[in-house]
């Protein structure tokens, strides 16, 4: 399927290279599905495997440009109306001659580019005044350094709620920094669960708490966040970035890898509360001090120019959707749809998260007969569902449905799901 795309002469790279402002359309990714779906004859699914079950048909929403729907985890599906918009302006950027690729970062275009950004995911996620917002690089695993790094001293403690292995990877990095505490795992029961908060025996002098608000490896995501004791609340939310509304005024700092919900690879998003700016140790290099970033509005060095052009077409795209409540809704429908389809499968599929804390946009899942699942994968794939595979830490099956995920892309893969029981059962 990928020497197949990457030969298609429907690349997003080549086709009409100057068409200008190609205008975004709310949800038009699902629109665009949907109207696939229609257009087609049904199709049956064939499989080697020997049964007498009938063979049901799922929906035909093959993309005549070869698009395929993607399931992984990150880099991520992006909008379709961002990337033709993106296409359209890639060879020259609304009359300016260049591409982004191209501009200076301290020049006019770029800079018109990165405030814009900047003000709409203000206005997408309500964002205070007294909080700064950083477009930095290194992603989510560089800022469990930066975090200890910039809020406390070497003897200062802090605390880790550790609800998946990203949780767990952010505590390990802070042991060189700080004295950071796990007051709470769910690794003895497989990162299954999130805490009670009344039952957390916090540190009384901790400088702040630390969570990842929605694992992709497991599958779990808090629904509602503690309040620290002592100190401020620190969250990695880098695959339910923008996905729901969220109060940053809870927070300290908010930190995400745009790669799984915002954009592609290469750009971090750090928010963090103003006068927690300034503290770093004395040990913190130049890049890794938050003050140095804040200070020069996160053009210190050359930052992932044409990534923040890209996150910012997102953020215009959802505030288009009417803005996060509108697009939780519409994850909250897809999410359900699929969690109801696995529950409703006899046992056939099965995932491991308690209901409660089950995630919107990753959805770990295994099948009862293991020594299916190499088939099923194989057999979605030339359904053009692809990076279904587990993490190679969990096995199993996983369906990323970020935001750029259509429903139509989840109704298949449920009838599917549907149609693969059926034929092996």
């Amino acid at each position: 399927m990928a020497s197949k795309l990457a030969s298609s002469p429907n690349s997003l790279l080549l086709q009409n290279p100057i068409r200008q402002n190609l205008p975004l359309k709310p949800d038009s990714s699902a629109a665009n599905f949907a109207n696939f779906a229609t257009q087609n004859k049904p199709i049956s699914i064939r499989c080697s495997a020997t049964s007498t079950a009938p063979v049901s048909s799922i929906p035909a929403t093959q993309d005549p440009e070869g698009r395929v729907f993607n399931f992984a985890a990150g880099p991520a599906i992006l909008p379709a109306n961002v990337l033709k918009k993106a296409q359209a302006e890639l060879y020259n950027w609304r009359g300016s001659g260049m591409s982004v690729m191209e501009m200076s970062h301290r020049g006019k275009e770029f800079l018109s580019i990165i405030q814009k950004a900047e003000a709409d995911l203000r206005a997408l996620l309500n964002i205070p005044e007294d909080f700064a917002v950083l477009f930095l690089q290194g992603g989510a695993t560089t800022q469990f350094a930066m975090i200890p790094l910039n809020l406390c001293k070497p003897d200062d403690q802090v605390d880790y709620v550790v609800t998946g292995s990203w949780g767990d990877k952010a505590f390990k990095e802070a042991q060189k920094f700080c004295k950071p505490k796990v007051i709470w795992s769910g690794k003895s029961e497989n990162y299954t669960k999130i805490p009670s908060f009344d039952g957390l025996e916090q540190s009384p002098y901790a400088k702040y708490l630390h969570i990842c608000a929605n694992e992709t490896i497991h599958g779990v995501e808090f629904k509602d966040y503690p309040t620290p004791k002592n100190g401020i609340l620190v969250a990695d939310m880098s695959s339910n970035f923008c996905s729901k509304p969220v109060d940053v005024s809870k927070f300290g700092l908010i930190y995400a890898g745009a790669q799984k919900n915002v954009g592609p690879s290469g750009v971090t998003i750090v928010i963090i509360k103003k006068d927690l700016i300034g503290n770093a140790q004395e040990i913190t290099p130049v890049m890794l001090d938050y003050k140095i970033h804040a200070d020069n509005n996160s053009l210190y060095n050359t930052p992932p120019c044409y990534g923040i052009y890209t996150c910012g077409l997102v953020f215009e795209d959802l505030l288009a959707q009417g803005g996060l409540s509108e697009v939780e809704k519409k994850n909250t429908k897809k999410a359900e749809l699929l969690y109801h389809a696995i529950d409703e499968s006899n046992g056939f599929y099965s995932c491991p998260v308690e209901k409660s804390v089950r995630s919107l946009m990753n959805v770990p899942f295994t099948l009862e007969k293991s020594d299916l699942e190499a088939e099923f994968i194989k057999e979605a794939a030339k359904e053009q569902m692809v990076q279904l595979k587990g993490h190679r830490s969990v096995g199993g099956m996983r369906a990323s449905i970020y935001n750029a995920m259509p429903l139509a892309g989840v109704e298949k893969l449920v009838a599917f799901m549907k149609d693969f029981q059926a034929r092996h059962t």
